[in-house]
C-alpha cells in the first residue's frame, strides 16, 4: 500500500466516521495486555508532570518577593512574568521540532528530558539568589535576563517530556488513562505552591528575601531529582518512520553546513505550517483555548463578587470562603480526573468532552444562586462541578492529541509529537497571557472603584456577576461547539493503527 493509497484510506474513514458517528461511537476495541502501560510507568510519567507545573507554579507565586520584599514596582513585576513568555512563541516549536529530528542511542525525548529537568532545577535555584541592597533598575534586568535562561531550561525539558507522553502507548483508551494519571499528578502542585508565600515568612528567616532562596534550592532540587525519573524509567515506542526513497537519495548527497541549516530551517516552518493545517488539531486548540480562558478570563471575578457581593466588603470573610471554594474545587479536581477517565473508556472521548463540559456550565450558572449573602455557605456548592472544566479538559486533550499524531503520521510518514505538543502548550500560554490582561479591563467595564469598598453600585455588581457567569459559559458552549466536529472516534483511531502498522511492517521487510 503505497502513501497516496493510506491518505485515501484515512480520508474515507474520516468521512465515515463523521457521517456514521453514533454507529462508530459503539464500537469497542479491548485494551491488548502490550499496549497497557503499568501504574508504576504510568506515575513516573505523571511525575513530569509534577515538576511542570511545580516550576510554573513557583516562579508565578514566588514573584511576589519582588514587590513586597525587594520594594519593585508591580507594573514592572507584572511585565517579567510576561515578558519572558513571549520566547515561548519561538523555543517551544523549536524544541518540538528538535525532539522530533533527534537521533541518538537513548532516543527523541529522554536526553533532553534529563538534561532540561537538571538544567531547570539549578536555574531556578541561583535565580532566586538576590544580592542585597540593588537598584530597582538592577533586580528588573536581572531577573528578565534570568528567567528567559530559566524558561529556556523549561522547554527544554517539558516539550520532549509532553510529547513522550503522546507515543507511550498506541492504545485508544490507554491514552485517556495515561493521561489522567499524569493530570492527577500534576494537580498535586496545586496543592503545595499555595503555601509558598507562608513559608518564605516562615520565623527561621530574617526576611522575606532570605526566605524565598532557601525555598527556590528546595524547589530546584525537588525538580532535578524528580524530573529525571521519566528520562530513566521509561521507554520511548517510536523512533524514525522509514524514510521514503526521495529522502534516503537526498541524505546521501554531500552538502555544506549552510545546506544543512537551510534545510533544517525549511524543514522546521515546513512542519510548523503543515501541523497547523491539520483541522482535528486545531479543533482540539481552540476548545482548549476557549474552556481554559474563558476560566482564566473571569478567574479574579470570583474573588470581587464573593468579597463585595456575598460579604458586602469584609476582605477577611471573603478571603476565607474564596479559600475554602478553592479548597473544595481542587479536591474535586482529583475526582473529577478519575470519573472522566472512566467515561472516556465507556462512551468514548468526545462524550466523555461533551460531558464534563456541561456539568461545568451548570456549575457556572449555579454561581448566579449560591453566591447569595443570606446563606454564604452555598457558594461552595458551584466548585465541584465547575472543576469539571479543567479536570476533564486536560485529561482529554493529551490523549486525543495523541490518536491525532497517528492519524498526522498516516498521512504525512512522519512522527511529530513534539511539534504537535509544543503549539499546544504554546496556544494554552498565549491565551492565558490575553486572558489575564484582558480581565483587568473587563473589569474596569463593571465600574468597579475599589475606593467604594463594600459600596459598589448596583449596576457593578450586577455586571461583575453577569460576566462570571455567562462568560465562562458561551466560551463553554463555544468549545462543546469546536470538538463536536473532531472526527476521530475509536473506531477510526483502531483503522488508523492498523494501517499504520501494516506499513511499518512492509517498510521493515523492505
Amino acid at each position: 500500500m503505497d502513501n497516496t493509497e493510506v491518505v485515501e484510506n484515512s480520508s474515507v474513514s474520516m468521512s465515515r466516521s463523521m457521517n456514521s458517528d453514533d454507529q462508530a461511537a459503539h464500537k469497542h476495541y479491548e485494551t491488548k495486555p502490550e499496549d497497557r502501560i503499568s501504574l508504576t510507568h504510568k506515575i513516573i510519567y505523571g511525575l513530569g508532570a509534577f515538576v511542570n507545573n511545580l516550576l510554573a507554579a513557583a516562579i508565578g507565586g514566588m514573584a511576589i518577593v519582588l514587590n513586597l520584599g525587594l520594594g519593585m514596582n508591580p507594573a514592572l513585576v507584572g511585565l517579567l512574568g510576561a515578558l519572558p513568555r513571549l520566547t515561548d512563541a519561538i523555543t517551544d516549536p523549536l524544541m518540538g521540532y528538535i525532539s522530533d529530528n533527534t537521533h541518538s542511542r537513548w532516543g527523541r525525548r529522554r536526553p533532553y528530558i534529563f538534561i532540561g529537568a537538571i538544567s531547570a532545577g539549578i536555574i531556578f535555584a541561583l535565580l532566586w539568589q538576590l544580592p542585597r541592597d540593588m537598584s530597582e533598575n538592577y533586580y528588573f534586568w536581572f531577573f528578565l535576563i534570568g528567567s528567559i535562561i530559566f524558561y529556556l531550561a523549561y522547554t527544554v525539558f517539558a516539550t520532549p517530556w509532553v510529547a513522550l507522553g503522546y507515543e507511550l502507548t498506541p492504545d485508544y483508551h490507554e491514552r485517556t488513562r495515561l493521561m489522567g494519571v499524569q493530570n492527577f499528578m500534576g494537580q498535586l502542585a496545586y496543592i503545595v505552591a499555595p503555601w509558598f508565600l507562608l513559608i518564605m515568612q516562615a520565623s527561621m528567616f530574617t526576611d522575606m528575601v532570605e526566605g524565598a532562596s532557601y525555598l527556590a534550592i528546595v524547589v530546584g532540587a525537588l525538580a532535578i531529582g524528580v524530573g529525571i525519573l521519566p528520562a530513566i524509567f521509561l521507554h520511548e515506542r517510536f523512533s524514525h518512520p522509514e524514510p521514503t526513497k526521495e529522502q534516503k537519495a537526498a541524505r546521501q548527497k554531500k552538502v555544506s553546513m549552510w545546506d544543512v541549516v537551510k534545510t533544517n530551517l525549511k524543514e522546521f516552518f515546513d512542519g510548523f505550517i503543515t501541523t497547523l493545517k491539520v483541522a482535528p488539531f486545531m479543533k482540539l486548540c481552540a476548545a482548549t483555548f476557549l474552556v481554559f480562558n474563558g476560566f482564566m478570563l473571569i478567574s479574579s471575578f470570583q474573588f470581587y463578587v464573593i468579597i463585595y457581593y456575598v460579604f458586602s466588603g469584609n476582605t477577611e470573610l471573603g478571603a476565607e470562603y474564596a479559600g475554602w471554594s478553592g479548597t473544595v474545587g481542587a479536591v474535586s479536581t482529583f475526582m473529577v480526573i478519575a470519573l472522566v477517565t472512566w467515561m472516556s473508556t465507556k462512551f468514548g472521548k468526545r462524550r466523555a468532552f461533551f460531558i464534563a463540559m456541561g456539568v461545568s456550565m451548570v456549575g457556572y450558572a449555579l454561581k448566579w444562586v449560591c453566591y447569595n449573602p443570606d446563606y454564604p455557605w452555598l457558594l461552595l456548592l458551584p466548585a465541584p462541578l465547575m472543576a469539571f472544566g479543567l479536570g476533564g479538559l486536560f485529561t482529554l486533550m493529551g490523549s486525543m492529541i495523541a490518536d491525532v499524531c497517528d492519524l498526522d503520521e498516516l498521512q504525512t510518514n512522519e512522527r511529530r509529537e513534539g511539534m504537535f505538543g509544543s503549539i499546544y502548550w504554546w496556544v494554552v500560554k498565549l491565551g492565558m497571557a490575553l486572558a489575564l490582561a484582558a480581565g483587568g479591563f473587563l473589569l474596569n467595564s463593571t465600574g468597579f472603584d475599589v475606593e467604594l469598598n463594600g459600596n459598589q453600585t448596583e449596576q457593578t455588581i450586577f455586571m461583575m456577576r453577569f460576566f462570571g457567569v455567562v462568560v465562562p459559559m458561551i466560551t463553554t458552549a463555544l468549545a462543546i461547539w469546536a470538538v463536536a466536529a473532531f472526527p476521530i472516534t475509536e473506531e477510526m483511531a483502531h483503522d488508523v493503527r492498523r494501517q499504520l502498522e501494516e506499513r511499518r511492517g512492509k517498510a521493515v521487510a523492505e
